[in-house]
């Protein structure tokens, strides 16, 4: 991921990414899902967290150097 990424555009991506999990997540859990779908939209899930995981990784560590930036429980949680 490149360094340059602006401390915005990574909290954008964080948020969306946390959004479109919870949704991934609820209909995973509804009866929408036709039978032979389940399999590919567990891999969908298992991507999105994937790519929280590593939004994570680069917010972190850009936190400890830039200390305006909200903690990230504060952000996810929509504090910030």
């Amino acid at each position: 991921m490149p360094e340059n990424i602006s401390n915005n555009a990574l909290i954008l991506a964080l948020l969306s990414l946390n959004g479109e999990i919870a949704i991934q997540k609820d209909y995973l859990e509804s009866d929408e899902i036709p039978e032979g779908d389940i399999t590919d939209e567990e891999e969908v899930l298992d991507d999105l967290e994937q790519a929280f995981m590593e939004f994570v990784d680069v917010y972190k560590a850009r936190a400890k150097a830039d200390k305006s930036l909200p903690e990230l429980d504060e952000l996810l949680a929509g504090d910030a």
